[in-house]
């Protein structure tokens, strides 16, 4: 939920800090206080334009945040929504919504929750610039508003005509239906009918540019084959060559060290004096010959030992003489490094990568060698694909079909309690008019929201048919069955204009209907109407003020601040009658008590 709101030098707003409320919060003021410009914070948070002209007058800068609480299932699960964003309407690619699918893409952009809590924020200047923030990072505005997105839903007259994008339709209707199930099987379909058209489109659009490559490769394969590489090979062969060219000087390393440690195992006359075992076994021997124990049987011990380590040196040294190999060798060894030498060249750098590019290669081989069987292999294949997709979008159609039948009728409940009798919604879900080819990347259906403002109206497509308040109103309706059927959600609704034309007893019953979606939502509304804000669990007014004398030119200023108790009664007493007289006042407070009820 938005935990807080900041706001410097935006329009007529110096400085401002709100905190709704978890449930319902109510923003007032008279016409004209300014408002708007909370919306306008909202937006700027959530990527919207930057506007120059929106910061304060003598102000170099605008600047707004907005902090959002998460809850900890969402946090816990940030790491599942690892994914790559293709920006589109829903996230229904990734599995998460909401909250979850937010921390997913702060996660994507390099910024993870702090204490739960993910910050965003814009600056704007007054030469035109702005910056986005998300958790102290710089990041492109376009992923504020991703993130958003995920947070905030904004009811304007602006935002609203969003619901007009048949996409958006299908994922509301998506979201009530709670097809997450069937809409997983289907995508999955259809990604491996999708992959098998490319695949086969590849097949059939060779010419000879693809039958030159197939001949290259299958060439580069035979070639690789002949010489039948071995991993790390070379490397092995390049130490064996440079033992046959340093035979001599190993010969005589070997030779006069072998002399040095043990004259038994080279020409005698190779050596001078004893070797180091000889003279070692005459310390031990002369050690042993005391008769006093102790130290000096110790240290014979200890030479024993190290004569032993010798003996295994003597032996190892031993071996590597007369393993050099000869002249006709090294010249083998040169022919075979020269062959392995010319494989990496052309497909290394190493002998693993030249095997792994004749893998590749040969399977890239068997797309490109596009004989008819293997086309008619490959387009039986994708029948069967493509007759379990259409199975998978006719599941999920059902689903669609049965969940827009109950939601129309429902939202047509709810217009008849918000002053708009005779209104009403049919959702409409039709086969995709493609007899070729239906499906699509959701489905095979066509989804449609149609309205009729008023009875005796002809049906129009949402955002057609609807004023700017008419259309908060079904939207309210709307995101009141979805919250009924799909239970909480961890979304911020933010109403304006919901109010417009309504009065009296549908004021009340508006009011009432907000609340209930607050009780599984936080809720904020922008309203003239005290029968609307009555129900609200905060309240925050707008006041504009003249400027100081001392800062005339800096022009009116508006100031917001929540209000309680006595002063929370004054302000609905002045919303009901324009004054605040002790009939409206008592008035005021019988609203406020009947509200709480």
């Amino acid at each position: 939920m938005l935990e807080e709101l900041d706001i410097r030098n935006l329009g007529p707003i110096r400085e401002a800090a709100i905190a709704p409320a978890a449930g319902m919060t109510a923003i007032t003021g008279e016409t004209g206080a300014g408002k708007s410009m909370l919306l306008s914070a909202i937006r700027l948070v959530s990527g919207g334009a930057a506007e120059s002209s929106r910061v304060s007058a003598g102000a170099d800068e605008a600047w707004a945040q907005a902090i959002f609480a998460l809850a900890d299932d969402a946090v816990t699960s940030e790491h599942s929504g690892d994914t790559d964003d293709t920006g589109d309407a829903d996230d229904s690619d990734s599995g998460l919504t909401g909250a979850a699918a937010a921390v997913a893409k702060a996660h994507d952009a390099g910024v993870d929750p702090e204490d739960g809590e993910l910050f965003l924020s814009r600056t704007v200047r007054a030469s035109g610039r702005s910056r986005a923030v998300l958790g102290g990072k710089s990041v492109p505005r376009s992923v504020l508003g991703a993130i958003a997105g995920e947070l905030v839903t904004i009811h304007g007259q602006t935002d609203q005509l969003k619901i007009a994008v048949s996409a958006r339709q299908r994922e509301f209707l998506d979201r009530v239906a709670g097809d997450e199930a069937e809409l997983a099987a289907y995508r999955k379909a259809w990604d491996a009918l999708t992959a098998m058209d490319e695949r086969l489109e590849r097949l059939r659009s060779q010419e000879s540019s693809a039958r030159q490559q197939a001949d290259y490769l299958r060439e580069s394969i035979d070639h690789i084959n002949r010489t039948d590489p071995q991993p790390g090979e070379d490397e092995e062969l390049k130490a064996r060559r440079e033992r046959i060219e340093n035979a001599a000087d190993i010969a005589q390393g070997v030779g006069s060290a072998l002399g040095a440690l043990d004259a038994s195992q080279v020409d005698v006359d190779a050596t001078d004096g004893a070797s180091a075992v000889e003279l070692i076994n005459h310390a031990v021997t002369s050690l042993r010959a005391i008769r006093v124990g102790g130290t000096f049987a110790e240290q014979a011990d200890r030479l024993e030992s190290i004569n032993a380590d010798l003996g295994d040196v003597v032996f190892a040294l031993s071996q590597e003489l007369g393993d050099e190999g000869s002249v006709e060798d090294l010249d083998q060894i040169n022919g075979r490094i020269h062959e392995l030498g010319d494989l990496t060249r052309r497909w290394g750098p190493t002998l693993a990568d030249v095997l792994a590019w004749r893998d590749k290669a040969a399977f890239d081989l068997e797309d490109l060698d596009a004989s008819p069987e293997k086309v008619a292999e490959l387009e039986s294949e994708r029948q069967t694909l493509y007759d379990a997709a259409l199975a998978a979008a006719d599941v999920l159609s059902a689903a669609r079909v049965a969940a827009a039948a109950d939601l129309g009728a429902r939202v047509t409940e709810e217009l008849g309690s918000l002053a708009m009798l005779g209104a009403s919604l049919e959702v409409r879900v039709t086969p995709r008019d493609k007899a070729d080819d239906p499906l699509g990347p959701y489905g095979r259906d066509d989804i449609a929201f149609l309205f009729t403002p008023f009875e005796g109206s002809p049906q129009l497509p949402m955002g057609k048919s609807a004023s700017g308040g008419e259309l908060s109103r079904l939207m309210l309706a709307l995101e009141l069955v979805a919250a009924d059927k799909r239970g909480g959600a961890d979304q911020t609704f933010i109403f304006d204009e919901v109010d417009a034309g309504v009065g009296g007893k549908a004021a009340v019953e508006l009011g009432k209907r907000l609340a209930r979606l607050a009780r599984s939502a936080q809720v904020i509304v922008v309203t003239h109407l005290a029968q609307v804000a009555s129900w609200a669990d905060a309240q925050f007014v707008v006041t504009k003020e003249p400027p100081d004398a001392d800062d005339d030119d800096l022009g009116v200023v508006t100031t917001i601040a929540e209000v309680n108790g006595e002063a929370r009664v004054h302000e609905i007493a002045r919303m009901l009658s324009g004054s605040e007289s002790e009939a409206s006042l008592d008035h005021a407070r019988e609203l406020l008590k009947e509200s709480a009820l």
